[in-house]
């Protein structure tokens, strides 16, 4: 049945390609509306409400893509609307890769690869940077490989464009162009004495110079900040760490998509004498390495090696005939693990993601107890930006009480003073007093943690 839908496919590949990327991107659309924003979600679109070339946090391409969406609907499938396009723009770009590294018949098994692991469900769920490093990291590949092995001019430029969106898109994209150069350098040096390769970096450098300026007149404080982010509590190399960070990567990618990949890249090992495969192997290995290495001394997120699974998937579809029985089992594996995330997503949210629950009631709550002319206050940076997306009239709220520094600190130099109502996730009287003399806890809400858990939040009346 399986090879009878290819053979029905493959008639009108592109065609069949836009279709399927289509219904995946409509389906994400819709479901996305039935999900609360996580903290981090609501954080960027209040970004998007106040525009800059740079932020604390992170790169600015994601506020002003946000901004862009807001102008179609401030809903949260309009939130998220650009992780459904940017998740679709990569999906497109490695059907394309894949067709110039083999034949239409591997390119659609790269993509049905995509759309079945559980880090591209992911992806087209929640907003975050990842959406535009994705985006813009599977065009950079495409351009890339074009312009090396095709020697195609106009390549060259859109792999400029690729990279310097790329990298306002997130930081961590300056891997992909690390990978780059040091591909250049084992194998294509003639590459150095091209004046092209030199407009490359001109295009690049001309697109993140606004970024490049906010962070010069900040004193580099974003750089800082990623260059120390999760590495706070880092005490020394840690192999159990390691080795829990290494097992995600089964979770992120499936576990035999992963385990096929690992085979192919450390035992395998085809890809050394053929300098096209070898220019994809590398793309998956530097980010792969680098994340798994700084995992031994810091706590990391899951989602920082998922460029790496871009070209994993046509690396894995290059070798899919022969191996169509692992293929299919694999398949398998991997679409269950994403649709029941998808539906414990829906119905157990409080289990797989407790981050997302309760505060959207919460705020409800914190709405009846609201007085004209008050200021409003969480105890996080993530709580804060709820606050300002779930209020009537999305209000300017900010943080209330001492936390990790954030964008609100830049915003909000001097400390909190307007009377108001507070949101914390714990009692939060004593760290209220620091700023405010008067503090009464006015409200509480248990919802469910977990299986069998609660937590509570609590919300205060403030006045100066």
């Amino acid at each position: 049945m399986a090879h009878h839908l290819y053979a029905l496919l493959l008639r009108r590949p592109e065609r069949s390609a836009f279709v399927a990327l289509l219904l995946f991107a409509l389906t994400a659309t819709f479901y996305n509306a039935f999900l609360p924003l996580h903290g981090d979600e609501a954080y960027y679109w209040v970004w998007s409400h106040r525009l800059q070339s740079g932020y604390f946090d992170h790169a600015p391409l994601l506020a002003w893509l946000i901004a862009l969406s807001n102008l179609i609907s401030e809903s949260t499938w309009g939130v998220r609307l650009w992780a459904v396009l940017g998740m679709s723009g990569a999906g497109w770009y490695l059907y394309l890769l894949t067709c110039k590294l083999s034949d239409r018949a591997t390119a659609l098994y790269a993509l049905t690869i995509y759309f079945c692991v559980t880090m591209v469900h992911v992806g087209y769920t929640i907003i975050t940077p990842d959406a535009p490093l994705v985006l813009f990291w599977s065009m950079a590949l495409y351009y890339g490989y074009r312009a090396f092995f095709e020697n195609h001019t106009a390549s060259f430029w859109l792999l400029g464009v690729s990279l310097g969106l790329m990298m306002l898109g997130k930081y961590s994209a300056i891997l992909f162009v690390l990978f780059l150069l040091l591909f250049a350098l084992l194998r294509r040096r003639d590459l150095f004495g091209q004046a092209r390769t030199y407009g490359v970096m001109l295009i690049a450098l001309v697109l993140i110079s606004p970024m490049l300026w906010w962070n010069y007149n900040h004193d580099w404080i974003s750089f800082a900040f990623q260059l120390s982010h999760g590495s706070a509590k880092a005490t020394g190399a840690d192999i159990g760490r390691f080795l829990e960070y290494f097992a995600g990567q089964f979770a992120l990618f499936s576990p035999v998509f992963a385990a096929w990949l690992f085979y192919l890249l450390f035992k395998h090992r085809a890809f050394i004498h053929d300098p096209r495969r070898f220019y994809l192997a590398l793309s998956v290995l530097f980010p792969l390495l680098f994340f798994c290495y700084k995992s031994l001394f810091a706590v990391l997120e899951l989602n920082y090696t998922a460029p790496a699974y871009l070209g994993a998937t046509v690396l894995i579809a290059l070798h899919v005939k022969g191996n169509e029985r692992l293929f299919r089992v694999a398949l398998l594996l991997a679409l269950s693990i994403s649709l029941l995330l998808r539906a414990l997503l829906i119905t157990h949210l409080e289990v797989v993601q407790e981050r997302m629950y309760g505060y959207q009631e919460a705020i409800t709550l914190l709405q009846t107890h609201t007085r004209e002319g008050d200021a409003f206050y969480g105890d996080h940076l993530t709580t804060a930006a709820l606050l300002s997306y779930y209020l009537p009239q999305h209000p300017n709220a900010r943080v209330g009480v001492r936390s990790r520094m954030s964008q609100y600190d830049l915003w909000y130099p001097n400390p909190p003073s307007q009377a108001g109502l507070f949101l914390g996730k714990k009692p939060a009287e004593n760290a209220l007093l620091e700023f405010f003399p008067h503090v009464e806890l006015i409200d509480t809400l248990s919802v469910k943690k977990g299986l069998e858990d609660t937590k509570t939040f609590y919300i205060y009346r403030v006045a100066p």
